[in-house]
């Protein structure tokens, strides 16, 4: 059972930047579900996803892992053998609890968690990488870097899932669906002390953009097919193929 998320219950005096530090990580599982709409049929569907996408003898990364909630619904799904994965995050608050929930599992894939930069990650030999939710909380100038790097990394029919929270061009659409967000966590049991509390400190780290930017510069990287497989509200995750699956 997880421990629920109290941590902005009451004022805080100080707001600094967002940071995934104990206390963040100590609550995740409660944060991300009562927060983000879909997360937990979005995992599902990545593991039905690598049944049909991780080659044999080829790596998966997530980059940007937390707690390791991708990397067990993956593993339960691999149909075959000779495969390693690298979990990502630069929290060691994360990578530690990671590390815990991973090993409590008797998987036959190799897991290596690693604390650092997703952006400094070497990719290889990479058939699946995931970036849930990760892109958003890079600065804008590296992120085309990155998906430069992970296409490079890929084999041949490699697929990216890239997650993102979206902002919309159109004000109206914007507004209306910051709404239907702020509801969504309010009837999840957030007070509005702490929604705002939160949106304060988040606005400064987590920089969101169009759907057609992230399609844009997917496209520049290199994945010159890409679809939109799952949203809700505005959240939504992009299936970016390095080559057209048959």
């Amino acid at each position: 059972m997880f421990n629920r998320d109290t941590l902005f219950l009451l004022p805080r005096k100080k707001l600094g930047n967002w940071k995934f530090d104990e206390e963040v990580a100590e609550v995740f599982p409660d944060m991300i579900r009562r927060s983000v709409p879909g997360y937990s049929d979005l995992i599902s569907m990545i593991g039905l996803l690598s049944r049909h996408c991780v080659q044999s003898h080829s790596s998966i990364y997530d980059l940007g892992c937390a707690l390791g909630a991708a990397i067990v619904s993956v593993q339960k799904n691999i149909k075959v053998i000779g495969c390693k994965m690298i979990a990502v995050d630069n929290s060691s608050a994360m990578t530690n609890r990671c590390r815990h929930y991973i090993n409590s599992f008797n998987f036959n894939t190799p897991v290596e968690v690693l604390t650092m930069d997703a952006c400094q990650v070497p990719i290889h030999n990479a058939s699946l990488v995931l970036l849930n939710f990760t892109l958003q909380f890079i600065p804008i100038d590296k992120r085309q870097k990155l998906l430069d790097s992970i296409w490079n990394g890929m084999n041949s029919k490699g697929v990216l899932v890239l997650s993102e929270k979206l902002s919309f061009s159109d004000q109206d659409i914007e507004s209306l669906l910051l709404k239907i967000h702020y509801d969504f966590k309010r009837d999840n049991g957030y007070s509005a002390l702490e929604i705002q509390q939160k949106n304060k400190m988040l606005n400064s780290v987590m920089i969101t953009e169009t759907l057609d930017a992230h399609k844009k510069r997917l496209e520049k990287a290199g994945f010159h097919t890409s679809q939109l497989w799952f949203q809700s509200i505005n959240f939504a995750s992009l299936l970016a193929f390095k080559r057209n699956l048959n």
